[in-house]
């Protein structure tokens, strides 16, 4: 149990310590950064086991308000000799993997409904019933008739459009009662891509001779760590409920949408090489829609890769090099997912502006004003009038 005279030594002595260290070993720092990374961190746990053994030390009876206001026996003659405690408990930056990666998931299930496949899927099953197609006892044929009859013991397209609006805020179904739209998804994910490939353009050699190169903010860890943990604390209270097993389900859906459509028969019905070729002949062919399905397919492939890594610890590491070798694992996913979030209008990559302002509404402000396109807004992904409800 600290005294506040303890409290103010231990302090000081931390940052004496800091001080010669740093002053004796300057130009050994200077030429090898990651020896200020390990002494740092050996310092930091130094001070961190003193606060936790005294945070779980056993406070007075009376939590030491007499000894602090002057009664009894205890009574402090200084200030000094008065406990203060360290401080509370920090915020839980911990979630769930399971949750985390269950929305993944499901922007990746988003991303695949966005393209069209299950919508080509009804299209086929309209025309097969009509006798429209050249179908009859093949396996596609008999894959669809399955198809058909279990889709009541399935979750419907209302539930996936209503999953859709709470957890990622897109499109315009209500959602359940008792819950909301998660609104804030869409810039809190852009942002944090965004701040994951402008780290890794700083890290490049050509950018240092940029003007910059002297920008405090400049490769900072600490900027791409608070974009994640923002990202990890909105999921965490829009990834409860039956999501988990409504991937579970649609995903096994989306697998089987894609056997059916890689059938021979199906294939032959439409002169085509692969499964990913009947949905663009039907999509070109009976809605007459321009194609968007390599970069929404790319976009689910990565942003699913960027959540499953945000599902993990990475994101609470605070050493420089451990942190860099954690996140280039998702360094090329980001360039690619905001590339092809780029091409379609859904995101911008940006060079400035890195804090994500806490007043939600002043990007709303900023594109009445027109200095925000429209097109970067998260309504742009909203489901139109594409399905049935």
């Amino acid at each position: 149990m600290a005294t506040e005279r303890d409290y103010q030594s231990l302090h000081d002595r931390i940052a004496a310590l800091r001080q010669t260290v740093a002053t004796r070993l300057g130009a050994d720092l200077l030429q090898n950064p990651q020896l200020a990374d390990a002494l740092n961190k050996q310092m930091d746990e130094l001070l961190a086991a003193v606060v936790t053994e005294d945070i779980n030390a056993k406070p007075p009876k009376d939590k030491g308000l007499s000894e602090l206001i002057g009664l009894g026996p205890d009574a402090a003659t200084e200030l000094g000799t008065t406990r203060i405690p360290q401080g509370v408990e920090v915020y839980d930056e911990t979630v769930t993997s399971e949750r985390i990666i269950a929305v993944g998931d499901l922007y990746y299930i988003y991303q695949h409904e966005k393209i069209g496949v299950f919508r080509v899927i009804r299209k086929l099953q309209e025309l097969f019933r009509g006798g429209a197609v050249r179908l009859s006892a093949g396996p596609g044929a008999f894959a669809l008739y399955q198809f058909d009859r279990r889709e009541v013991l399935r979750y419907t397209t209302r539930d996936r459009l209503s999953a859709y609006r709470r957890v990622f805020g897109y499109g315009s179904a209500p959602v359940p009662a008792g819950s909301r739209a998660n609104t804030d998804f869409h810039r809190l994910f852009t942002h944090l891509i965004n701040q994951i490939a402008l780290f890794w353009r700083d890290k490049r050699i050509s950018d240092v001779i940029r003007e910059r190169a002297n920008d405090p903010s400049f490769g900072s860890i600490a900027i791409v760590r608070r974009a994640g943990l923002d990202l990890r604390n909105n999921l965490k209270f829009t990834s409860y409920g039956h999501l988990n097993v409504l991937r579970v389900e649609v995903m096994q859906l989306l697998d089987e949408a894609f056997r059916i459509l890689n059938s021979d028969d199906v294939k032959r019905l439409f002169g085509a090489d692969n499964a990913w070729d009947v949905i663009e002949e039907v999509l070109t062919r009976h809605f007459n829609e321009r194609l968007v399905t390599s970069p929404r397919q790319r976009m689910g492939v990565t942003g699913r890769e960027i959540c499953r890594w945000l599902a993990q610890p990475h994101i609470l590491q605070t050493q420089r090099s451990q942190f860099e070798a954690l996140l280039l694992e998702i360094a090329e996913d980001a360039e690619e997912w905001l590339t092809s979030a780029q091409a379609m209008g859904l995101a911008q990559r940006r060079t400035t502006g890195r804090v994500m302002p806490w007043d939600r509404t002043a990007p709303d402000r900023a594109r009445r004003n027109g200095k925000v396109p429209a097109a970067t807004a998260a309504r742009e992904f909203e489901l139109e009038e594409e399905f049935e409800v």
